[in-house]
């Protein structure tokens, strides 16, 4: 690991501006992800702007009838608040199937939301990756990409986010707040936070730099049951290779309404509108489910070892939306 310096500010604009004067700065928070990628020298940051005394643990009630959850709320925490297991069973569920019961305790919310890719290559600094080094190539292209998207990606990256907090905040349709260092606020949609690759794989957000998240917003608890289903090579402690996560109003085999992101295939939490538009106000049934899946795989391309994630979306997507028709 190499040397930086510390700090500990006492206020969000302190913070914001500490990381924005110094352009090797980073903010660290649980640092379940920064610090692993340090000890590597994939990230090499030369000074630290700790976040933890700042007062953003808070989970608040909005006057809208949702939640406001501080960036500082750990996974552990959020996932056993009562208003999250009672109205939002999916988020609660999407965190407790992510990490390990350590990792839950130490994690944040903000920081689960800007974890980098698990790419092998992006870890190991001996291989090309245009995420870690623009323009040196990226060797999961042609190497073993088991892991790796096959929607979104481009020539330059075929990463996958490895959040399943953020496949739950994508379908809830969460709002990120933050803080710029001169002290303005701004409210992004989560939709709208994480990036594709495209030419640009290293820019993998829409936040500036010293730019600080404080808060993610959750709507009004939206109708219907909810679901999270993630797909993994072991019970636990894995990256998912699909998830999927669903609130669907259905009754009596007819779906009202459907939202359904997906985890674990793209760059980002992805989410198909018109998989969803299809969906709503039909009778479930095998022929349906499968045109939805087949919306939702418009594009999809394998990359070798990931060929057995495209029918394994459409699996993982039947199951889901046959156990909630069935449930509701």
């Amino acid at each position: 690991m190499k040397s930086f310096t510390f700090e500990r500010p006492d206020s969000v604009v302190a913070a914001a501006k500490a990381v924005a004067d110094n352009t090797n700065a980073k903010f660290i928070a649980g640092g379940t992800n920064l610090l692993d990628l340090m000890k590597l020298e994939v990230e090499t940051p030369t000074h630290l702007v700790d976040v933890n005394r700042l007062s953003l643990a808070a989970i608040d009630d909005t006057p809208e009838g949702g939640l406001r959850i501080g960036a500082m709320v750990r996974n552990s925490d959020l996932a056993a608040d009562s208003r999250v297991r009672q109205h939002y069973g999916v988020l609660s569920r999407a965190l407790l199937s992510g990490a390990s019961g350590q990792l839950r305790n130490k994690a944040t919310t903000a920081g689960n939301l800007l974890q980098r890719t698990r790419c092998y290559y992006f870890y190991d600094t001996s291989k090309p990756c245009n995420k870690r080094e623009p323009g040196s190539g990226c060797a999961a292209l042609e190497g073993f990409n088991r892991i790796h998207a096959i929607l979104g990606a481009s020539q330059d990256c075929i990463a996958t986010h490895p959040s399943d907090m953020a496949v739950a905040m994508r379908v809830l349709d969460a709002t990120v707040e933050t803080v710029t260092p001169d002290g303005q606020t701004a409210s992004i949609p989560i939709a709208d936070l994480h990036r594709l690759p495209g030419n640009t794989p290293q820019i993998e957000t829409t936040l500036q730099h010293g730019q600080i998240i404080t808060a993610v917003t959750l709507p009004a608890p939206p109708k219907g049951v909810q679901i999270y289903r993630k797909v993994r090579d072991r019970a636990s402690y894995a990256f998912a290779l699909v998830s999927v996560a669903a609130i669907v109003d259905a009754s009596d085999g007819k779906i009202g309404s459907a939202r359904l992101a997906f985890g674990g295939v793209a760059h980002k939490p992805w989410r198909e509108p018109q998989a969803e538009a299809m969906l709503a106000g039909q009778t479930a049934n095998k022929a349906l489910l499968d045109h939805a899946a087949d919306a939702v795989l418009v594009g999809a391309k394998g990359y070798g070892e990931n060929n057995f994630k495209i029918p394994l979306v459409r699996r993982a997507l039947n199951a889901v939306l046959t156990a909630a028709t069935q449930s509701a």
